[in-house]
């Protein structure tokens, strides 16, 4: 199954994001279970969240891998959203 994941940042950690970027993406690779991602950009075009669609078993395996995401050990969200989603299109 497919699952989207909507990560907010907290305001003002840019830095947060910036020095564990390099361990975030090292992550994405190293699961495998990530079919696309990106980040939501402020209108100034800085990193302000995350959009991540990973393919997983069930969405307790979703929901392991975000807690497990190197920007969520450090503390960088707001908020996390996990729901299951069906890709249409693309």
């Amino acid at each position: 199954m497919r699952a989207a994941l909507i990560c907010l940042d907290k305001p003002d950690h840019l830095q947060i994001r910036l020095d564990n970027r390099s361990a975030h993406l090292g992550y994405i690779e190293a699961t495998g279970v990530v079919e696309m991602a990106g980040p939501f950009l402020s209108p100034e075009g800085q990193m302000t969240g995350s959009l991540v669609v990973v393919n997983v078993e069930n969405l307790a395996a979703a929901q392991d891998w975000a807690a497990n995401d190197p920007y969520a050990l450090a503390g960088l969200f707001s908020s996390v959203t996990i729901t299951e989603w069906k890709k249409v299109i693309g």
